[in-house]
């Protein structure tokens, strides 16, 4: 579903609209002050837009969550996940964050790649990822899981998992498959458009051998590429800016 407060737009996961004490949402690039090619509501700071405004934009979509502070995870395509014990906490190089404390919102930037986030609803515990291909062939995901099962006991079953917005398979083209992508991989290409993959699907047939029941699955089916006036696409634009996806217990 879509939201909107003074210019501002998100889109919340079906799955996790009605939790209590749980907020998490996608934003779409309005509302924001960035200028230029970072129009509007950039979140990233390492893109060149000026940093005055991505604090702006960060606080921004802080007040919207409704949480005292955000985390960035400090991205950089690897499998590195964090536990987040406090908002003080400096966060090392990370596409992953995990936390079971209320009041600080979980963040990644993301243009093309997948954002997950991950509820576990038996022991209110959350995390999240920056999925890029990168992060998919690294399995990323299972150890998101991993790190949630250690830290807090969760189990798989018990966990919501839902993907934001992110690059089509229509765009999703990739010459080199056969030296960046693992074989299982090769069977999600398209049949009609050799070298393009459906990312989605790859992620989804990760997420189910990691034991995420296929009913606590979302997979939002927007196409960053395709929707220029909404998101930030790094495969269509080059520069530009980060759209924000973020997760957070609430007191």
């Amino acid at each position: 579903m879509e939201f909107e407060k003074e210019k501002l737009q998100w889109l919340e996961f079906d799955l996790l609209t009605n939790i209590p004490n749980l907020f998490s949402a996608s934003f779409l690039r309005h509302g924001g002050v960035s200028e230029g090619a970072f129009a509007s509501l950039n979140v990233s700071d390492k893109v060149g837009d000026h940093h005055e405004n991505v604090k702006v934009n960060r606080d921004l979509v802080r007040q919207v969550v409704g949480v005292s502070h955000l985390v960035f995870a400090q991205q950089n395509h690897t499998d590195q996940i964090v536990h987040v014990r406090s908002f003080e906490e400096k966060i090392g190089e990370c596409d992953g964050l995990i936390t079971d404390i209320a009041d600080i919102g979980l963040c990644v930037t993301h243009a093309d790649c997948q954002a997950a986030v991950f509820y576990d609803q038996e022991h209110h515990c959350i995390g999240i990822a920056h999925g890029g291909w990168r992060g998919l062939v690294l399995g990323i995901y299972q150890k998101i899981i991993d790190a949630m099962h250690k830290t807090f006991g969760s189990l798989p079953q018990n966990i919501f998992v839902c993907i934001s917005p992110s690059l089509g398979p229509d765009h999703a083209e990739f010459v080199n498959y056969k030296k960046e992508f693992p074989r299982n991989f090769w069977d999600y290409q398209l049949s009609d458009k050799p070298h393009f993959f459906n990312l989605r699907e790859i992620a989804k047939m990760q997420l189910l051998q990691s034991g995420i029941l296929e009913k606590n699955i979302e997979i939002v089916p927007i196409c960053t590429y395709s929707h220029p006036h909404d998101y930030y696409s790094y495969r269509r634009d080059h520069i530009c800016g980060r759209n924000g996806t973020v997760i957070a217990l609430k007191k």
